[in-house]
């Protein structure tokens, strides 16, 4: 079940895509959009660069729903990092780390790249940090599927550390191998949320994923209590 709490102001959603489109994006802008409606905040998306300039400033975070390559201007550049500057909030989800590699600001915002992934298949969730409003509702252990990312480097240490997955649950990469998927920070000036989450269309009709992103977008929004 979602957390019930106050919305987190209203939220930019960002979905344009210069390299792989993932097939969950319109089902991903839809669910945000229930979530929206449901615990009382505004949700407009887009994929113009142009429009998210604009909108940035009277949004309280962005969210970058599964973006790829580089999609953004130099005026939208120069609005993400102002609004990061203003304390806004930025939410990045799945392919968000596969966007912007030839800028490096971008990279410390989503905190580490895309690098590759295994086959699709199901695995383990293994939730570290169970007082972030993203996490605090999922069991300890948590089955889920998806393609289970693999990252530049590690950002463990740098960042608050929220869960992992346990490779030895999935085929592919290495076992016993450290894999972070969901961390936060605010080493950008504002508050930055990356959960690697998110490829699948059926993900986006789980109550318990649509409850990690609800709370990944609070927290971004300023709420701190589960």
């Amino acid at each position: 079940m979602a957390p019930e709490s106050r919305g987190p102001g209203p939220v930019l959603v960002y979905s344009r895509t210069a390299d792989y489109r993932h097939e969950s994006i319109p089902h991903g802008v839809a669910a945000l959009r229930e979530l929206g409606a449901g615990h009382g905040f505004r949700v407009t998306a887009t994929e113009d660069p142009d429009e998210l300039t604009a909108e940035l400033p009277h949004h309280a975070v962005v969210v970058f729903l599964s973006t790829s390559g580089d999609v953004l201007t130099d005026a939208a550049r120069t609005a993400l990092r102002a609004h990061q500057g203003a304390g806004g909030g930025f939410v990045g989800i799945h392919a968000a780390s596969c966007t912007e590699y030839g800028w490096p600001w971008y990279g410390r915002l989503i905190g580490a790249r895309f690098t590759e992934h295994p086959d699709l298949q199901p695995g383990v969730v293994v939730v570290e940090d169970r007082e972030h409003p993203a996490t605090a509702h999922l069991p300890p252990r948590w089955e889920f599927t998806d393609e289970w990312y693999a990252f530049d480097r590690n950002p463990r240490g740098r960042v608050r550390m929220l869960a992992s997955a346990d490779g030895n649950t999935f085929r592919g990469g290495t076992p016993g191998a450290d894999r972070p998927l969901v961390w936060c920070h605010e080493d950008t000036g504002g508050r930055s949320f990356q959960t690697a989450l998110g490829h699948t269309v059926e993900c986006w009709d789980d109550p318990l994923f649509r409850a990690h992103v609800l709370g990944g977008i609070r927290w971004a929004g300023g709420a701190d209590a589960p």
